[in-house]
């Protein structure tokens, strides 16, 4: 059973306990792991994920905490997508191309040579990536400045 933190919230804990014993609805996952995320350093352990309007400083713990900020931003940048209902899928059953990769609203947009669940998995992730500006920023942020650089060098050279 989840219990409410004593933190700075427009809702007080016992009004939010009421909501305890109800089911979540189909969207609590997402709203649970959309964001925004904020990074923030937190002395002795490197830096956590906190979402939008809480912080440490304000009694709440973090989502994850990683010695780097690289890694967080990788985390914040990625989190959003995991509350969400994957994008493509894959046939279970090839056809004469392959197997089917298929939108979330039926249509077949690509297929696969092999029944690749890892590479459908990435590609569900680059998705959210794009998805959301926010989440390919700290995307780039956590790439560094030699592949910034390097990155844009290839775009100015496909344009």
């Amino acid at each position: 059973m989840r219990s409410y933190p004593d933190c700075t919230n427009a809702f007080s804990p016992s009004f939010l306990e009421q909501f305890l014993d109800r089911d979540e609805p189909p969207t609590g996952g997402e709203a649970d792991v959309a964001g925004p995320w904020r990074i923030e350093p937190i002395p002795g352990l490197g830096f956590g994920l906190f979402r939008l309007g809480e912080s440490l400083g304000r009694g709440f713990r973090p989502a994850a905490v990683f010695p780097d900020r690289w890694l967080a931003l990788l985390a914040a940048a990625v989190l959003p997508g995991t509350g969400r209902d994957a994008l493509l899928r894959l046939h279970k059953e090839p056809d004469a191309e392959g197997y089917g990769v298929v939108l979330d609203d039926g249509e077949v947009v690509g297929h696969f040579e092999l029944f690749d669940e890892a590479l459908l998995d990435a590609l569900n992730v680059t998705a959210s990536l794009v998805r959301s500006p926010q989440a390919l920023a700290y995307l780039l942020e956590a790439a560094g400045p030699a592949a910034l650089e390097r990155c844009g060098a290839i775009l100015a050279a496909m344009s």
